[in-house]
């Protein structure tokens, strides 16, 4: 059979199944090609259809037709080395725009492309024919202040240099970091981006400055309006009769909150009392924000615009005036406050027999910081992550404050963990990288948080009233449509990472499955955990596997969340910090008396902004750990560590420090023993030559070699 009459054959057969991925196995059975040469031709006739874009490559055996037009609609990505990209809409595979086509396009900016004629050799390429949606119009970065004229260095360098008008510095002066907002685009007969400062934020280097300019950097806000402060400031802490009509009264009941030391927002409180035979009754006490932030008032639409607090290493900006976030909202102890309530009677294991969802006053007894409930379950025989609770009590009874009730709450709590993971939960501990700060705002320590068994006995019942209320609106009878509700959603794995896992873990003598019910790939993952813990492939293991999951987002539109094994999930318990929690609590309040279902379209919208919030707000803290992380080491310079791979880019090695976790990079160029390959598919570098290999997860010595706080960059050198 000829190339000709082979290529005829393969487009006739694309042609005739538009929309389905075909793999060479099934090909070559439906098209009959049965040597071993003919399946050779056919592969690749395949390739060069592909190269002219008349099919995608859907994997490295599969092909569809390509059904996309030759102009297209996404995303810019402006890169400073100027390797610009656009990302279309269906999520396919970044497209390279060079600058000359790129139309002045910004990063983030919503773009329409034509792609290039595809020449032989030659990488695919688009060129920018319109912009559709700025992704911005205001920037963050440092002025520069000439003669004649001024401008602004952007933080990131993926946006061009801001021209801005003496006249329009706001007294800003050179070195300053400053936020300007665009007055005029570049077009054809002006190339120059032209802005005026709207804020001038101090002088760079200094901490306070540096921590808004990240914020400002996001569009994140680092400061209140003051007509929202005042609104805040005349509600009164204390508590009207009439605000008590129709609450349960939890007053007498043993009451506490368990937060982080330096926490100042207490938006949760555990209750715990005996009914006898067994039976405890355990409340979930969630500060009644919806009670004092009315919809649609100027705290409201400040809180809603804001959608979450955000938590930079050494400050938070909160989603509420501090007056009411840290006065009237908080659960302080010795205060009567206001509950949105989830109690449960339970059984010594963990079974819940009723609950019920009601308004309440509580008044907590006690303040715990984690530390020290930690040391209260440790006196009295916890050994924390061997999941078993304390030992029986001694004659004497369990020593410390309030130490049966934490004690039996830790044991209530192992119980509901157990159940989790059996039902198909992934269990991923997560370490969080903390700093402790100086008066000055100066690193000085630098660590990873690991989640201990006071945590955990926190979390647990968290999500148990997450889980309950949301099953409470979600679960109806056959027949019966759901009220709306914003739930927290988590997608299954990505099938393709899942696979490409499947196949790195495999090089180990590891096995996963891919395929079968979800709570089977989960606790085969969980499997897999377990069995690399303190092996040397670790990292490697956990990274890859981390980077197959979907991100958790916000959605009327409910489809479980795997991570957790839960069919329903919504979160309720933290309406101090979190918006989508305050939603939830009206809807709630209004399905008990008697309201109808609220417009989903609208709360939709509410849930894509408040994941967008929150996806920005962890993007500003990442980058203000990059910063500390940078300062921690600027001193440093010439130390040589023990360190791990936690990264590999076509540019170049992330190395993380084993000693306090500080993690920089090693460039590409340093790499000068030999010419290395991106291994994309094996997370690893290798040499032509000498065949050496990089592999995330390998442990190197590096030395530090350049610490640049402007850029929040630290360079490392391997030592050989």
């Amino acid at each position: 059979m000829t190339k000709r009459q082979v290529t005829e054959m393969l487009v006739s057969f694309f042609q005739s199944q538009p929309n389905v991925d075909l793999s060479f196995k099934n090909i070559f059975r439906s098209l009959h090609f049965d040597t071993h040469p003919l399946k050779m031709l056919a592969i690749e006739v395949m390739e060069e259809l592909a190269w002219d874009d008349f099919l995608s490559k859907t994997s490295s055996t599969s092909y569809k037709l390509n059904l996309k037009g030759q102009v297209q609609e996404g995303i810019f990505r402006r890169k400073a080395n100027g390797k610009n990209s656009f990302i279309p809409d269906d999520g396919g595979k970044p497209v390279f725009v060079a600058e000359r086509n790129s139309m002045f396009a910004l990063d983030g900016d919503r773009v329409k492309v034509t792609f290039s004629a595809r020449r032989q050799h030659h990488i695919k390429e688009a060129m920018v024919t319109e912009i559709l949606q700025r992704a911005r119009d205001t920037f963050v970065g440092e002025l520069k202040v000439e003669r004649d004229f001024a401008f602004l260095v952007t933080d990131n360098n993926s946006v061009l240099d801001i021209m801005v008008p003496k006249k329009k510095l706001k007294g800003g002066k050179t070195g300053d970091k400053a936020v300007v907002k665009i007055t005029h685009w570049p077009s054809k007969d002006s190339k120059n981006i032209v802005g005026e400062v709207v804020d001038v934020l101090g002088m760079k280097g200094e901490n306070n400055v540096e921590m808004h300019a990240i914020l400002a950097q996001y569009g994140l806000p680092y400061k209140y309006p003051k007509n929202v402060e005042d609104a805040a400031a005349r509600i009164p802490l204390e508590i009207s009769k009439e605000e008590l009509v129709g609450r349960e009264d939890f007053r007498d009941v043993c009451t506490f909150t368990i937060d982080p030391k330096d926490a100042k927002d207490f938006d949760d409180a555990l209750s715990i009392r005996s009914l006898g035979k067994g039976l405890w009754e355990v409340g979930v006490h969630i500060a009644d924000v919806s009670h004092y932030v009315k919809e649609g008032s100027v705290i409201d639409k400040e809180a809603q615009r804001r959608a979450t607090s955000v938590y930079l290493v050494d400050r938070t900006i909160p989603m509420l005036p501090e007056h009411l976030c840290n006065l009237v909202c908080s659960l302080r102890p010795d205060e009567d406050k206001l509950c949105f309530s989830a109690i449960f009677d339970m059984d010594d294991n963990a079974n819940v027999k009723r609950w019920r969802l009601v308004h309440t006053v509580i008044r907590s007894n006690r303040r715990f910081a984690y530390e020290e409930v930690q040391q209260i379950l440790e006196d009295n025989g916890v050994v924390d992550g061997t999941g078993q609770p304390a030992p029986k009590a001694p004659k004497g009874g369990y020593k410390g404050e309030l130490a049966d009730e934490l004690i039996t709450l830790d044991k209530l709590a192992k119980l509901l963990r157990e159940e989790r993971f059996k039902n198909g939960a992934v269990k991923f501990e997560r370490e969080e990288l903390h700093f402790d700060i100086d008066e000055k705002g100066k690193p000085v320590r630098c660590y990873f948080k690991v989640s201990k068994d006071a945590n955990k006995l926190i979390e647990e019942f968290m999500l148990l009233a997450n889980r309950s209320v949301a099953e409470s609106i979600g679960r109806v009878k056959k027949g019966v449509k759901a009220k709306t509700l914003p739930y927290r959603i988590h997608d299954s794995p990505d099938p393709a990472k899942l696979e490409n896992l499947r196949e790195v873990i495999s090089k180990f003598g590891y096995k996963l499955k891919t395929a079968g019910t979800k709570s089977a790939i989960s606790r085969s993952l969980n499997a897999l955990m377990a069995d690399c813990e303190g092996k040397a492939e670790q990292n490697l293991i956990q990274t890859v596997a981390l980077r197959a999951m979907m991100k958790a987002r916000y959605s009327v539109h409910n489809i479980g969340h795997y991570g957790l094994a839960f069919d329903y999930y919504t979160h309720f318990t933290s309406p101090i910090r979190r918006y989508p929690d305050t939603m939830v609590h009206r809807l709630l309040t209004r399905y008990q008396q008697g309201g109808r279902s609220a417009n989903k379209e609208h709360y939709e919208e509410m849930c894509e902004h408040s994941s967008d919030m929150e996806q920005l707000a962890a993007n500003a803290e990442r980058d203000s750990i990059k910063y500390k992380m940078v300062e921690f080491m600027a001193d440093k310079i010439g130390n040589v560590y023990t360190a791990h791979i936690s990264g590999i880019q076509p540019y170049g090695i992330y190395c993380e420090i084993d000693e306090n976790h500080c993690e920089g990079m090693v460039p590409m160029h340093d790499l000068d023993d030999d010419y290395y390959d991106f291994d994309e598919r094996n997370y690893c570098l290798v040499g032509r030559r000498h065949h050496n290999k990089y592999q995330l997860g390998d442990p190197v010595t590096i030395r530090v070699a350049r610490a640049n706080i402007e850029k929040r960059q630290l360079d490392f050198t391997l030592e050989q």
